[in-house]
């Protein structure tokens, strides 16, 4: 890939990101779901949706340098790398900073909450876009322009509270034409709020072209920080 100024700015390591933790464990969602995978928590996010599980890394956090974190992704060996917040993307470095870890050679990931546009992140990473439901509180937040961004690599997330949530996520499935548009679209029950086998038998009732997604974070280690 040719030379871009983004590209520029990660290889020189100048810029700061604003990080909650960097962690390895198991992903937990999404196609990668079950491997070990280096997971980057950028801090700050726009969105307070009501059953948000990472309201720790709202605020806070510390500054380091894109060569910085690249240091200690890297002495994790990972194949895998998870870039998530709060909303990454709510930090413009964090463009660069996926480029930089793209071209170290990683799988990398963006976990992403659709408000704020992708169209710079880099083409190699695999967006992970979670599109807020009606019961998240922020349906209005959402931009759709997103979804013409999206590639046959990516991955599109509803987080499920409630039957008007499935239903809903049902119509977006049928008005943008999903199915084969992306790799995978997962439905996962909020937790707490819908038993995973409720919706699972929505699924099977309507015969969505969907992959059910369980956390399995939360089932191994009860949603512990850094898990």
């Amino acid at each position: 890939m040719s030379s871009s100024p983004t590209s520029s700015a990660a290889a020189n390591g100048d810029s700061t990101v604003r990080i909650t933790e960097i962690f390895y464990s198991l992903q937990g969602e999404a196609r990668t779901v079950g491997l070990p995978t280096v997971f980057v928590r950028l801090t700050g996010c726009p969105l307070r949706c009501v059953y948000c599980d990472t309201e720790y890394a709202f605020s806070g956090g510390e500054l380091f340098s894109i060569d910085q974190i690249c240091e200690q992704v890297a002495s994790y060996s990972p194949r895998y790398v998870t870039v998530t917040g709060g909303e990454p993307l709510a930090q413009k470095s964090c463009i660069p900073l996926l480029t930089r870890l793209c071209d170290a050679g990683y799988e990398v990931s963006l976990e992403t909450g659709g408000a704020i546009s992708v169209a710079e992140v880099d083409e190699r990473v695999v967006k992970v876009l979670d599109l807020k439901t009606p019961a998240s509180g922020e349906v209005e937040r959402n931009d759709y322009s997103n979804i013409a961004l999206l590639t046959p690599r990516d991955q599109l997330k509803f987080v499920i509270c409630d039957r008007n949530d499935y239903e809903w996520a049902r119509f977006k499935l049928d008005e943008y034409q999903m199915d084969g548009r992306v790799s995978d679209i997962l439905l996962s029950p909020s937790h707490g709020q819908l038993e995973g086998r409720e919706l699972a038998q929505w699924i099977l009732q309507d015969n969505l072209p969907v992959r059910l997604q369980l956390q399995l974070h939360k089932i191994l280690w009860h949603d512990q920080p850094g898990h």
